[in-house]
């Protein structure tokens, strides 16, 4: 028999039309039609396009009205229900288009915050007690809601963080595969059955919900990402609390309504618009009122170091995913064709925007000319421009990131050589691409950067870059290669292009990295594996597959005695009477 409390929007079955139509409300606000999960492909859908399964790559639909209706603040959802919006506000801004507003989004305060965390603890009792499998039913419907607006989802991210549009499908597609994982989790979240020392006496394990979990997440994945954290923590019966970028706050609208329309109870995921100032004092109450139980945070290594000490003072411990500097070791007889290839994607997909880009290409001196001649020439002839084409990469994802890498581009000095592009910076009508895709001067777009000669005396070398730039350096030995690669401090993602097994085992064995690629880039990850780092990229938490299991419950051990008597563990334990000193 089908629980009704978890079945779409009829979820609420002791408030069913206050909800559906707040429901509405919220639907109406963003021009979102109201299909549900059995309307055909292309039925019940207005504005987002809900429903809608057909690929579009023109620019049209990112043109004027976009996804959003101009003058509509978007606001934090609490508890179910909007929040009024508040004095501060934010544009956020298509980036290929900066003239262009996709969203303006309310600035929620730390009070705000705070009273999401007291929401989802009023929350989380009730929906602990919904059997595991069923809350993966819920999981699965959010599934089934995102491959159903895999397209119009994608343009979105497409417009309000300039991801090329087959990236964002990318992206799109990795919610749903985290979702088809769990859904199979929810039936295996094993506790186990222990032989006691003890007759008489059984011993158990139990998996339970940690209680509530605050996420906070970037804008460079703003749908993938979030998903890592927020699917596995509502299958495991916790309730959370979600601070997305605020300047992607377009897409963590559209991600809400889809998880909101899968049947969650109100309370259960709250989105808080907040920025980072705001949100630190919010999480630093919250914490201290005891009204939160983990925090998840993709973000910089300055930040995640900050809300570790944070966390430390309740002695929990976060799981923070954090930035990267990730190498790439070439060896003598690796595949040049295929290690440039894996160098062109990982450095410079998403603008090099990702966690998990190359930061350094490590090469043995006898193919380093060559590789650095075939990444050049493959650089200048990739595609660059509008991210509703068929494009390398877009632009950069604010103006923020724009300065930041800005500031990178001052550390190449004298003693570095620069390939990729016919200029660096910003590309514009004076300092052209050849090729360029668009309009230069609309958006944020710079040429994409090799930097050969980079060395661990080098801020280049030692440091997160956060934009299309790419260092080269050359070694003799593998063990100096490692060393290069091990340098910087970060432990994200490393990969290594070579044809001797004996090369991979020994890089595997002495990187720091928490992943790593043999013969493949530094980017891309499956929703099964593992994610995550150590040093300067993370704690050494790990996010996605069985493994995030961990971070979302706390395991309890019982012990039954049922012999009506007092048995003492280590001291009443029967003895066996072996002949040790039998000898053949």
């Amino acid at each position: 028999m089908r629980a009704p409390a978890w079945d779409g929007d009829a979820c609420r079955a002791s408030a069913a039309a206050p909800a559906g139509a707040k429901r509405r409300e919220a639907a109406n606000r963003l021009g979102v039609g109201q299909g549900s999960l059995n309307d055909a492909p292309g039925r019940g859908s207005a504005g987002l396009g809900l429903a809608v399964r057909k690929p579009c790559s023109a620019r049209s639909w990112l043109g004027r009205g976009g996804p959003f209706r101009l003058g509509i603040v978007l606001s934090s959802v609490i508890g179910g229900a909007r929040i009024p919006a508040g004095p501060r506000s934010f544009r956020s801004t298509d980036p290929s288009r900066t003239a262009e507003t996709v969203a303006e989004v309310s600035l929620a305060d730390a009070g705000d915050l705070v009273a999401a965390c007291r929401a989802a603890r009023a929350a989380q009792d009730a929906w602990r007690d919904v059997p595991a499998p069923v809350r993966g039913q819920a999981v699965a419907a959010i599934g089934r809601l995102v491959e159903a607006n895999k397209a119009a989802l994608a343009r979105v991210v497409t417009r309000e963080v300039g991801k090329p549009y087959a990236e964002a499908l990318g992206e799109v597609q990795e919610i749903a595969d985290t979702c088809a994982f769990f859904l199979g989790e929810g039936r295996r979240l094993y506790g186990q059955t222990v032989p006691s020392e003890m007759p008489d006496k059984q011993l158990f394990t139990f998996r339970d919900p940690v209680g509530v979990v605050t996420v906070i997440t970037a804008g460079n994945f703003p749908v993938a990402v979030p998903s890592w954290y927020i699917v596995p923590a509502l299958l495991c019966g916790n309730a959370v609390v979600w601070k997305p970028a605020e300047y992607a706050a377009a897409c963590a609208e559209a991600f809400y309504e889809l998880f909101a329309h899968a049947g969650l109870p109100d309370g259960v995921l709250n989105v808080v618009y907040a920025d980072g100032p705001e949100t630190f004092r919010g999480l630093e109450r919250a914490l201290d009122e005891g009204l939160v139980d983990k925090v998840g945070f993709t973000g910089s290594t300055e930040v995640g170091s900050r809300i570790g000490e944070l966390c430390g003072r309740h002695l929990q411990t976060p799981c923070l995913e954090l930035g990267g500097k990730n190498p790439m070791v070439v060896t003598e007889d690796a595949d040049l064709p295929l290690a440039v290839e894996g160098a062109l994607f990982s450095g410079f997909g998403t603008a090099g925007q990702r966690c998990t880009s190359l930061g350094t290409a490590i090469v043995h001196e006898s193919v380093h000319g060559e590789f650095v001649r075939l990444l050049d020439e493959a650089t200048r002839a990739a595609a660059v421009g509008d991210p509703a084409g068929e494009v390398l990469f877009g632009p950069m994802i604010g103006e923020r990131f724009a300065d930041g890498f800005e500031k990178v581009l001052g550390w190449i000095g004298p003693g570095h050589t620069v390939y990729g592009s016919s200029a660096t910076g910003r590309i514009t009508a004076g300092a052209p691409r050849a090729g360029f895709a668009g309009d230069p001067e609309a958006g944020l777009f710079y040429h994409p950067v090799i930097v050969d000669g980079v060395g661990p005396g080098d801020e280049l070398f030692m440091n997160e870059t956060f934009g299309p730039l790419v260092g080269v350096t050359a070694y003799r030995t593998m063990d100096e290669a490692i060393a290069l690669a091990n340098a910087p401090g970060y432990g994200l993602s490393a990969a290594i292009y070579t044809t001797d097994p004996a090369k991979v085992f020994a890089f595997r064995r002495q990187i720091s990295a928490g992943m790593v690629s043999v013969n493949n880039s530094t980017s891309g990850a499956e929703a099964h594996l593992p994610f995550g780092g150590n040093g300067r990229s993370g704690n050494g938490s790990r996010q996605s597959g069985m493994w995030v299991l961990d971070q979302f419950t706390r395991w309890q051990s019982m012990n039954w005695d049922t012999s009506g008597r007092l048995q003492k563990a280590q001291m009443d334990v029967l003895e066996i009477d072996p002949d040790l000193g039998f000898r053949l």
